[in-house]
């Protein structure tokens, strides 16, 4: 596949098999995020991966923050079900922005403006390990919704840096059709 192709290709995977990953391939994925662009070349991402026992681990520190949530009287969303996908893949890879402020933290408006630039990196470092995993046969979900277990997953991972997403990887169990895109005339406008 081309780039383009493979672009029109990926999709999030929500049923994983549980085949382990080949030798390589996950050294392939996070040598992919390490050469994403990034603002001022600062590179501001840190990626912890999680795999073999620790992964019941990592999904019971996932749990707990959701049932606290629900006892709370709060609503989960869709976490229950990320959670499920998280328990079928054989790898997460936490994303870290290290050097900007969690989002209830405050901010002065010049750091704003670097932590925005920091953010945009990170999602191409993500962008690179998605379509890395593809081109490499293996499946990927970009999670965003760990910030309902935000507080619990950093405590766990040992983090005190902004967490953005995880991604878990994994052979598809599944084959998603493509999802409806907006047309171009409601995302592009040309001056």
């Amino acid at each position: 596949m081309n780039a383009r192709q493979t672009i029109a290709a990926r999709r999030s995977i929500r049923k994983f098999r549980s085949d382990p990953l080949p030798a390589g391939a996950l050294d392939a994925i996070l040598d992919a995020a390490r050469q994403a662009p990034s603002a001022k070349n600062r590179q501001p991402w840190k990626l912890t991966v999680v795999a073999g026992e620790k992964r019941a681990e990592m999904c019971r520190a996932f749990r707990d923050a959701i049932e606290q949530m629900e006892a709370a009287g709060e609503s989960s969303g869709s976490a229950r079900g990320t959670l499920a996908c998280m328990e079928q893949a054989p790898v997460t890879v936490f994303v870290h922005c290290p050097g900007v402020a969690h989002p209830w933290q405050p901010r002065g408006e010049n750091s704003l403006w670097m932590e925005f630039a920091d953010i945009q990196s990170v999602g191409a470092a993500i962008e690179n390990m998605l379509l890395a995993a593809l081109d490499l046969g293996i499946g990927s979900l970009w999670i965003a919704d760990v910030w309902t277990a935000y507080a619990q997953l950093n405590a766990w991972l040992g983090s005190a840096d902004m967490m953005v997403a995880a991604v878990s990887f994994g052979f598809a169990d599944e084959s998603p059709a493509a999802r409806p895109r907006k047309p171009r005339s409601e995302t592009v406008r040309v001056l």
